[in-house]
């Protein structure tokens, strides 16, 4: 009995020691393994800072929507696919010797740049996958509107990015959580839309993919996707790509790129949509964190008036920065309130089953 007991405290300081790791603080890389070989994982403890934009960027395997950041930050347009284009990187310094970026350009992101390779588990790993599917959704709504305006040449990329950019970066996800396989249809959809968009297939073909994104999306378990914590890292890994998408469309005070403006577009409405979901229980729990949410996810709606950029944009970059800031700080009160409780439930149960012993 005395054992167990010791067993129970230590769980017990243990859960509190992971709570205490939800601050936002990112986790350094181990220095002593060497650079382009090295592996991290990161569980459900880090899991709070890994989509609020203060986790590294590996450029060795980032989808498009996360190098846009160092696109939005450095003001160089189409870096995303340049460096891309230029993997593999043995360390971050290869950007500059490949001639990716200066030096003085490196020097401005280098602290956001990584080759280490990232392992999610717990919760980290699912709301990783929900917020690449949730990307996914993001690419298909702003495509339907843009097909409903009869502009198939526009609303193409949007359908390609899912199986360009995202559907190989969770491939392994969705084998795991048997889900099946739907890149098929994402192919078929998008040459459909590229050789024949008046066709009347097309209709059936884009509600079979997006149904498809619901269904893995639904391979989650219903309660853990209605949690708040949980989906509030999910809508703020989408509002982060959001962010980061916008600062590369905007450029001398003009939408300079359709397509990110409208990236960005689809991954806010369903942050938005997101949220819904779940703002009663957040403004019963978080009133006053709940307001804040609800009032700077309005504002960052009206940034996007419509699917094809307006001549002047409605919002600067850095105004954007700022309601996704309100919205991810005012998150994580949610969250660790959301894990406090979770906590303290945990060390309660602990206790009833000493007491039973």
């Amino acid at each position: 009995m005395i054992k167990y007991r010791y067993i129970c405290l230590t769980v017990a300081a243990a859960a509190i020691v992971s709570l205490s790791a939800c601050d936002g603080t990112p986790q350094a890389e181990n220095p002593s393994t060497p650079a382009g070989n090295t592996t991290a994982q990161v569980t459900e403890a880090t899991s709070h800072s890994n989509h609020g934009g203060k986790a590294k960027i590996n450029i060795n395997t980032a989808i498009l929507s996360e190098l846009d950041k160092f696109e939005a930050k450095l003001g160089v347009p189409a870096l995303s696919n340049k460096i891309q284009a230029n993997r593999p990187y043995a360390n971050p310094e290869d950007l500059v010797s490949k001639k990716v970026i200066t030096q003085e350009q490196f020097d401005q992101i280098k602290d956001s740049v990584t080759v280490q390779e990232v392992v999610l588990t717990g919760e980290a790993k699912d709301v990783d996958y929900m917020t690449k599917l949730g990307l996914m959704k993001g690419h298909l709504l702003v495509a339907k509107e843009l097909l409903d305006q009869n502009q198939p040449k526009q609303a193409e990329p949007h359908i390609g990015h899912p199986v360009e950019e995202i559907y190989v970066d969770v491939e392994d996800q969705l084998n795991d959580r048997k889900v099946k396989e739907f890149k098929t249809s994402l192919v078929s959809l998008q040459d459909l839309v590229k050789s024949n968009p008046k066709n009347a297939k097309l209709k059936t073909d884009f509600t079979s993919s997006v149904q498809a994104v619901d269904g893995a999306i639904a391979a989650l378990p219903a309660d853990q996707r209605s949690k708040p914590g949980f989906v509030l890292q999910v809508i703020n890994g989408l509002l982060d790509a959001a962010n980061s998408e916008y600062g590369a469309a905007i450029a001398n005070g003009k939408v300079s790129a359709a397509i990110e403006y409208q990236d960005s577009r689809g991954f806010v409405i369903y942050a938005n949509d997101l949220y819904k979901g779940i703002s009663s229980q957040v403004a019963q729990t978080n009133p006053e964190a709940h307001k804040a949410i609800e009032a700077s996810l309005a504002d960052l709606v009206k940034v996007w008036p419509a699917a094809v950029p307006p001549a002047t944009p409605v919002k600067t970059p850095e105004d954007v920065n700022k309601l996704v800031k309100t919205i991810e700080q005012n998150s994580q009160k949610v969250i660790n309130t959301t894990s406090t409780k979770a906590q303290r439930s945990q060390v309660n149960l602990m206790g009833g089953a000493e007491t039973q012993v």
